[in-house]
């Protein structure tokens, strides 16, 4: 592990930005700046995935209930839904599937909507994230003009990670739920991009915005399991972003199947 540190400590020497990680594997952790604040960028739409899931568990809706697209709820931005025609009708499970493995904008906003912001947030302070805030809607550009914003750091989101593979947050089903659509993830251009899709398990979830590179995955070989979150913020390139993510997620790997 040691070793591993110091691969990712000689990546991220360079990086032209604010950088805060977490990767933790078994009883070890490396840990850079893991209670730094960011923008959460698209990373907000995992703990939604998780109070989605055990809303259903309790019974206060399903996964196969029919949620209506109406015209007014479509916004731009990543995902699919807005190229539907009006008035599609999918289930709260489509609604999960589509807002982690393509980022949907608009499956987001409904999930929001069917939940309710505040209890949302009440849900991430009662289980300990206490650095992730939920405070507008995707796409919601007057938000932050307003400085409304969403937030969590890479410590909140390896939690949340966590919860999907172990502790009582989620019942076994719906751990399972939520790898398989982490799982399904069609954004593997970040810490999955140099690993072995034949050797490994990888469940991403990815976020960007002006300036912002996140990736965070379970990553499984064996009996072994990384949870790793990176986020990064100012960068003045986000290509040169992309390339640490692709590195480190390559070391991560090399440690795991070596």
């Amino acid at each position: 592990m040691k070793i591993l540190e110091a691969k990712i400590t000689e990546e991220i020497k360079g990086l032209k930005g604010r950088i805060g990680l977490v990767i933790e594997i078994g009883e070890e952790q490396i840990q850079v700046n893991g209670l730094d604040v960011f923008q959460s960028a698209s990373l907000i739409k995992i703990p939604i995935l998780i109070e989605a899931l055990r809303r259903c568990e309790d019974g206060k809706m399903s996964e196969s209930d029919p949620v209506p697209i109406g015209k007014e709820a479509i916004v731009g931005g990543s995902g699919v839904l807005q190229t539907l025609s009006p008035n599609a009708l999918l289930t709260v499970k489509d609604l999960m599937t589509l807002m982690i493995i393509v980022s949907d904008n608009t499956a987001t906003n409904l999930l929001i909507d069917l939940l309710g912001m505040n209890v949302i947030n009440r849900f991430m302070r009662q289980f300990g994230l206490t650095r992730t805030e939920l405070n507008r809607k995707m796409m919601d550009f007057q938000a932050i003009e307003q400085g409304r914003d969403n937030y969590t750091s890479p410590l909140d989101i390896v939690q949340c990670l966590k919860w999907m593979t172990e502790g009582t947050v989620l019942s076994k089903d719906s751990q399972l739920i939520a790898l398989e659509i982490m799982r399904n993830q069609q954004f593997k251009d970040k810490l999955p991009a140099q690993m072995d899709h034949n050797q490994v398990l990888v469940a991403n979830k990815t976020g960007e915005l002006p300036k912002v590179e996140h990736d965070c995955a379970v990553i499984q070989y064996g009996a072994k399991t990384a949870f790793v979150s990176v986020l990064m913020d100012q960068l003045e390139d986000l290509h040169a972003g992309k390339q640490t993510l692709n590195k480190m997620g390559k070391h991560i790997y090399d440690y795991l199947v070596d």
